[in-house]
């Protein structure tokens, strides 16, 4: 499993920091739009969607990610804005308050609306974040991915080394305390060595541990869903990884709360100019 793993990431890997530096706007919007199309059909999947709903799911998702990124006009720059305007905030509402009561609770939610909103509501905010932070930098963009990336493993490794307190048993049995702090600890040497290397502030590192815990939220959350389902992974896509939602999980949490945290200042003009 571990080999097939590497092999898989030794192939995704390249061609994505390929697509992220090289691929032009809107094509790089429109790569990811497809990336979430696809999460979105395994979140439908995992919450019992009937084939038909499922499909004009993922239909009307497609319909208004491709108008988005495509239609141009004076308007299009305006509605761009709204949408990061409502989009980061209602992310990072979710993430902060109802995230952990619904992992707090493991309610099982059966309505198909409520799963369709979830799922919207998690998983669209990924994208938003992915082409508004690549806007401002791709190198910003993979050092913030890079966080989620690099605790996913010390996570993994501590806690196949360490692990003996559950973190959750209920939801993800492998997790422990100790792959928490392992991944605490890795990426607060990530941290550091950015920190000297471009005379950053310290509390970077903060950050980052804000960063850490959100992306072990959204894992667990997904665990929970696929727990509920009674799916080992969200899909087959991707050989010794599962699915997409597998893979991107800790950055459905994380990203937005990062971009939301960068893009502050607009909300900040907004609501002064609103006062």
């Amino acid at each position: 499993m571990l080999k097939t793993r590497l092999l898989t990431a030794a192939v995704l890997i390249p061609a994505f920091l390929a697509v992220l530096f090289l691929l032009p706007e809107p094509y790089w919007s429109l790569l990811m739009l497809v990336g979430v199309l696809i999460g979105l059909g395994e979140w439908a999947h995992m919450a019992g969607f009937k084939p038909a709903v499922r499909y004009l799911y993922i239909a009307a998702s497609a319909v208004a990610g491709v108008f988005f990124t495509f239609w141009q006009g004076p308007e299009n720059a305006f509605m761009q804005e709204y949408a990061l305007y409502w989009g980061l905030p209602l992310a990072a509402a979710f993430w902060l308050f109802l995230a952990p009561l619904w992992l707090w609770s493991r309610a099982r939610i059966q309505n198909v609306y409520l799963m369709m909103l979830a799922g919207w509501w998690i998983v669209l905010p990924l994208w938003l974040a992915l082409v508004s932070l690549r806007a401002i930098s791709p190198w910003l963009l993979l050092a913030i991915m890079l966080v989620v990336w690099i605790a996913d493993s010390a996570a993994y490794f501590a806690g196949k080394r360490f692990g003996k307190r559950k973190l959750a048993v209920n939801i993800s049995p492998g997790k422990t305390w100790e792959g928490v702090l392992g991944a605490l600890v890795v990426v607060s040497l990530y941290g550091l060595a950015l920190c000297f290397a471009f005379q950053l502030n310290l509390l970077l590192i903060v950050g980052f541990w804000i960063l850490t815990i959100f992306s072990i939220m959204g894992d667990l959350l997904e665990s929970l869903i696929k727990r509920q389902a009674g799916f080992k992974d969200s899909g087959s896509l991707l050989p010794g990884h599962g699915g997409i939602l597998d893979r991107v999980d800790g950055l459905t949490s994380s990203l937005p709360i990062a971009a939301f945290f960068l893009h502050f200042p607009l909300y900040y003009q907004a609501w002064m100019h609103s006062a």
